[in-house]
């Protein structure tokens, strides 16, 4: 029988435990997207906290896809040995960290990047005002690149796989999307070229990093907004990816723009509210039957992600918001002590990385 605290393998990837922390953003890079010691010392306590694998807050591919001033960047090789800090600073206290790689898209930030928006269309993304600039083909092409070489990178700096952010509406998730993606050229259209991009993601950072090296994705199942993205067109991408050979993946859904149903959804109190795209999931699962999924949304007892461990729908159970009050919360569910996460679901703990004090629980 499978168990929450025995060790695993993803593609030679050994990890100590089924629990994952989803990739956060903190709040603490430096403006130029370069590592330093205060987003290394969060690192250090979550490694410390005893979770299976650490997946890092959004780095961007290229300076035009950040949506935070805060946010890292491994678009140049200069950035290579303070990335690698983190990673260091991980394996040194026994961890696993998984680097997500991302370009906004449409949902980039030009404060943060000086420069108009890019997206498959010019449509503007839900939540976000601005109008962004249609890539050419020319441009889709660098832009696979862009990841291919952001990978290399990263694997350069030691870590132990990478994770492409297909979820929340950027620019992977964006070209999926039949309302944000109208394009009529190879694309765009079907959900066949609609996930093309994604693909040739993948494809090109499979060939940069090799066979050997884990690369999963965070994918949204359902983007909550009319006429976007649904199961039907996730499970399409899931299943090409399984066949392509990705590593793992974590189901996620909600963007920017799709209020309550969000990523981060608010009172999760009971049993109930747990776990809340677990439906998603089992339709991810039936998909690719034979990859290693992870289920984000809502984790916050050991009942309930055993339970969804022994139907069979979810091998990783990642969280976020309980570990940013409580990083040690692994090592207390480890020695035994049960108790549901203390997150209450307020999401108040972005409010200071939003002023640039970095994320922290405000109940504490």
């Amino acid at each position: 029988m499978k168990t929450l605290f025995e060790s695993t393998t993803i593609n030679g990837l050994e990890l100590r435990n089924r629990l994952v922390r989803s990739a956060t953003w903190e709040g603490l890079g430096s403006p130029d997207g370069s590592v330093n010691e205060r987003l290394i010392d969060v690192y250090r306590e979550l490694a410390e906290g005893g979770v299976g694998l650490i997946i890092t807050g959004y780095i961007a591919v290229r300076a035009d896809g950040r949506q935070q001033a805060t946010q890292l960047l491994a678009d140049r090789d200069e950035l290579v040995p303070g990335l690698a800090g983190i990673a260091d600073t991980v394996h040194e206290h026994g961890g696993k960290v998984v680097a997500q790689i991302v370009h906004c898209g449409g949902q980039a930030n030009r404060e943060a990047t000086g420069r108009d928006p890019l997206a498959p269309s010019a449509v503007a993304s839900p939540g976000y005002p601005e109008v962004p600039r249609e890539l050419s083909d020319h441009d889709i092409n660098t832009l696979i690149a862009s990841f291919a070489a952001a990978a290399r990178r990263l694997k350069d700096a030691g870590y132990d796989g990478v994770q492409l952010h297909g979820a929340h509406g950027y620019l992977l998730a964006q070209f999926l999307s039949p309302t944000r993606n109208l394009r009529r050229d190879r694309w765009g259209g079907d959900v066949v070229n609609r996930s093309r991009f994604t693909r040739e993601v993948y494809a090109a950072v499979r060939a940069t990093v090799g066979p050997d090296w884990p690369v999963m994705i965070k994918l949204n199942a359902n983007d909550f907004l009319a006429g976007s993205t649904t199961e039907d067109d996730a499970s399409v991408l899931a299943a090409a990816l399984a066949e392509a050979g990705i590593d793992a993946i974590e189901v996620s859904g909600g963007t920017g723009g799709s209020g309550k149903l969000g990523a981060a959804r608010s009172k999760i109190e009971t049993d109930a509210d747990e776990a809340y795209f677990l439906p998603q999931a089992e339709a991810i699962r039936k998909a690719a039957p034979g990859v290693p999924i992870m289920l984000v949304g809502g984790m916050r007892s050991l009942e309930k992600m055993e339970s969804v461990l022994a139907a069979g729908t979810a091998d990783y159970f990642s969280m976020s918001r309980p570990l940013i009050r409580e990083p040690d919360l692994p090592k207390r569910w480890a020695a035994g002590d049960h108790r549901r996460a203390a997150c209450v679901s307020c999401s108040g703990c972005f409010g200071p990385a939003r002023l640039g004090e970095g994320i922290r629980c405000v109940q504490i």
